[in-house]
């Protein structure tokens, strides 16, 4: 056997890589509701983790629930009974948005305002894009 078949043929045994890991994995969003309120507690967390800060991220939530809400030491109030599923749906969307490069799909970015428009920076591959909607 020459050289290329016997590379042809070791390629054919090596298995199939079937899995990918990815480091980022986006937490699910705790909390309860009290009352009329929903209270979520590692609300800090997840934005410590994505690397926003809480006000802006708080500010996209009550625009896009259309609902009040503010801070009571490390929790954060909302002023309706909200589900879970809702409440994760929207934070996933503000990542993919505000958060993962556009390029790479890291989500090693920073918002920069360049002329007036926001931007994404990746710091992963460099990758600058422009954010479209408004916080």
């Amino acid at each position: 056997m020459n050289y290329e078949e016997l590379l042809v043929r070791a390629k054919e045994k090596l298995p199939e890589v079937s899995s990918k890991s990815e480091r980022f994995e986006l937490p699910k969003v705790r909390g309860h509701v009290e009352g009329i309120k929903t209270i979520i507690v590692n609300f800090f967390q997840i934005c410590d983790l994505i690397g926003r800060k809480p006000e802006r991220v708080l500010k996209y939530l009550q625009r896009t629930l259309a609902t009040p809400g503010h801070f009571e030491g490390k929790r954060l109030v909302f002023g309706r009974k909200l589900s879970s599923a809702m409440i994760n749906g929207k934070v996933t969307k503000y990542v993919e948005e505000y958060v993962l490069c556009a390029k790479c799909s890291k989500p090693d970015t920073s918002l920069v305002v360049v002329n007036g428009v926001l931007h994404k920076k990746c710091m992963a591959c460099g990758h600058k894009s422009a954010v479209k909607a408004k916080v």
